[in-house]
């Protein structure tokens, strides 16, 4: 069987299905890029990252020092510049809060306001399309949802949020993570989890612990989210582009391809198969656009063309 069809996107916002990649504000032994230097590849950029200030909730953003150095001067009207190309291709562009190393925390409605205020600043300076929630450090659902809808009323339904959690953040509806992408399911884009560095993981099955890097933990994890609750649509799947680009989980571009056939047409699966097909299914992101860049953009090469021939 089959999902309804899903209300198609908004008028001039994303593709029906779409490929999101990070770019990083930092050096790091990936490759250094200006932003307008981002692959065609990439419908979606998420910049990583914004960064905490001592106002609680509240967020700023500026160019990385290294990253200016590396890439031979970078200021932040040539970035500002840069997301007015991107714009002018096409391409959105969100400011990602976050992040591994990331100590942003919105716990109150105090913080939830700034955190809105700050990110909507961010926004109307630089030409943001939106923002993605990329908090691996602990997530106050209704603070968080206070925060987002705070922001949509400012900004309207052009608004884009998207949220990259870690897998084991995605294993059970009342989970904080999962609750806010159920709270705010109205005004959610898309939930892109991060199928990589994680330890085994229950499918939805719920019957077998499936590990990381395989078809079959990409499809079985991505179908916990589709039948609890989220529309295919609001649905993308996570990878590294490189083996450098995480600690563990890295499949190949063409396992990354089986499994959305899998997901979106029932084709290609493992031994696992989901119990309906969701051709709705939004596309896949990768970290990073810097890593796959680094080793010749073969990732998004391979998984940009399929992912926008989904059905």
């Amino acid at each position: 069987p089959t999902t309804p069809p899903t209300s198609p996107p908004p008028a001039g916002s994303l593709p029906r299905h779409f490929v999101t990649g990070y770019w990083q504000n930092f050096d790091n032994p990936a490759k250094e890029i200006k932003l307008a230097a981002v692959p065609s590849t990439y419908d979606l950029i998420a910049v990583a990252f914004a960064d905490a200030t001592s106002t609680p909730g509240a967020v700023s953003f500026g160019i990385d020092p290294g990253l200016s150095a590396s890439v031979g001067g970078y200021t932040d009207a040539q970035f500002k510049a840069d997301v007015a190309t991107l714009h002018s291709r096409g391409k959105k562009v969100v400011i990602s809060v976050g992040g591994e190393k990331g100590s942003v925390s919105v716990n109150d409605p105090a913080a939830a306001t700034n955190f809105a205020d700050s990110v909507h600043s961010l926004m109307q300076t630089y030409g943001f399309d939106g923002v993605d929630i990329d908090l691996e450090n602990g997530l106050n659902p209704a603070a968080m949802g206070q925060a987002l809808r705070s922001l949509r009323a400012k900004v309207g339904p052009s608004l884009i949020i998207t949220m990259a959690p870690q897998t084991i953040d995605m294993q059970n509806p009342a989970g904080s993570y999962f609750k806010l992408a159920l709270d705010i399911k109205d005004i959610l884009t898309v939930v892109h989890t991060q199928f990589y560095n994680s330890g085994a993981m229950l499918g939805c099955d719920n019957n077998a612990a499936y590990g990381q890097g395989s078809v079959n933990f990409i499809v079985a994890l991505t179908c916990i989210q589709l039948e609890a609750g989220l529309r295919p649509d609001q649905v993308a799947i996570g990878l590294p582009a490189t083996t450098s680009a995480a600690g563990g989980g890295y499949v190949s571009p063409a396992v990354v391809n089986q499994a959305m056939d899998c997901l979106a047409r029932g084709t290609n699966c493992g031994s696992f198969r989901p119990p309906r097909t969701y051709p709705g299914l939004r596309g896949a992101m990768t970290w990073s656009i810097n890593w796959d860049v680094t080793a010749g953009n073969g990732w998004a090469n391979a998984v940009s063309p399929h992912v926008h021939a989904l059905p």
